[in-house]
């Protein structure tokens, strides 16, 4: 799980409108918020830097055990 949506909700921003600071399509980030696309490094950083957070706080949840 992911935390696209609660940063990019959190910035009060459209999918769209983070597709277009990124350059992907709303549909991307549509499929990365529901976890059904595993974006690239370039893109993940992309995600990170639009929403104002690094890609452990956007990607990986703290309380997880590995």
């Amino acid at each position: 799980m992911n935390h696209v949506r609660e940063y990019r909700k959190q910035k009060k921003i459209s999918q769209m409108e983070l597709a277009k600071r990124i350059g992907v399509a709303r549909q991307t980030i549509n499929l990365i918020e529901n976890d059904k696309y595993n974006p690239s490094l370039e893109l993940c950083l992309s995600l990170a830097h639009v929403l104002g957070t690094d890609l452990n706080s956007l990607f990986w949840d703290g309380d997880e055990q590995q």
